[in-house]
């Protein structure tokens, strides 16, 4: 039987330093933290998922090479000015595809993330 996932309840990244960790994704982006586990996970609600953080990944290497987690915002022009202004770098600028507007920066150990809008006129 082939199984049968009914959602992905989080995503976490691997952290080195969890404190800075908390004042960029808390802080900087503004996300509500839920449930911490001392110094070793710390959990922020976004919508229905969670993103964690975590120091206790051992064999996991910091930064990732490829994937990314997006954050939709209503706020696609005013949040790239907020994040520019706190020091976030972008390493792909704003693009408008037509269907969506995204940018993808960094978090301090190098893990991606996207800015994201949708356009109101697509679909789903």
């Amino acid at each position: 039987m082939k199984p049968q996932f009914t959602s992905i309840p989080f995503f976490v990244y691997p952290v080195r330093d969890m404190a800075r960790a908390k004042a960029f994704y808390g802080g900087v982006l503004g996300l509500e933290q839920g449930h911490q586990w001392e110094d070793k996970w710390a959990e922020y609600n976004v919508g229905e998922t969670t993103l964690a953080l975590s120091t206790v990944m051992d064999n996991a290497q910091l930064g990732a090479k490829a994937g990314a987690v997006a954050l939709e915002t209503d706020e696609f022009e005013e949040t790239v000015a907020y994040l520019k202004g706190n020091g976030v770098k972008f390493a792909l600028e704003p693009v408008d595809t037509g269907v969506c507007k995204f940018a993808r920066f960094e978090d301090p150990d190098g893990n991606h993330l996207v800015l994201h809008k949708k356009h109101p006129s697509t679909p789903g």
